[in-house]
């Protein structure tokens, strides 16, 4: 296994890095990976933050959500949070989990997407890794350029945001 680290965060050892998993495949993310996929309730149906990546990123010019590998010992919520204030803002309020959806294809590796409803709009490109951020119906999310992983992922996610409605 080769591990690249970027330094501590908050007294953690960053996640930041490449991974050979136990299935052989090269990951990012040292300790996993965690992403966000904010829900607001408008009156016309459940919205979605989408963010469209940057040809900087994998897969860029594809749309996903916020997200990143984990420090050492962070939670996915946690994780997934602090990605997503460091590519679309800081969230406002206090976001309330409604579901997570995991990806395990390795004994070593995980990405655990969690679902959270947020009380207000938010969101802009605010570093290298994002070239936009937007809001979808649920609807509209599969005609999109998605990245191969959220797409898989996406059929689960749209169930939890649609179970809360």
């Amino acid at each position: 296994m080769f591990e690249e680290q970027a330094g501590q965060q908050a007294g953690r050892l960053s996640g930041d890095g490449f991974v050979r998993c136990s299935d052989g495949h090269v990951r990012w993310g040292v300790f996993g990976a965690a992403g966000v996929v904010f829900v607001l309730r408008e009156s016309d149906g459940p919205k979605v933050m989408l963010q469209k990546r940057s040809q900087m990123a994998h897969e860029g010019g594809t749309w996903s959500c916020a997200g990143g590998a984990l420090d050492q010992g962070e939670m996915p919520m946690e994780g997934a949070l602090r990605e997503a204030s460091e590519e679309v803002g800081v969230v406002p309020g206090t976001p309330r989990l409604l579901g997570e959806y995991i990806f395990k294809p390795a004994l070593d590796w995980a990405y655990t997407t969690v679902v959270v409803e947020v009380d207000e709009r938010f969101g802009s490109s605010i570093n290298f890794e994002t070239d936009a951020v937007e809001w979808f119906a649920p609807a509209d999310v599969e005609q999109l350029a998605l990245h191969a992983g959220f797409a898989a992922a996406w059929p689960h996610l749209r169930q939890i945001v649609q179970s809360a409605d």
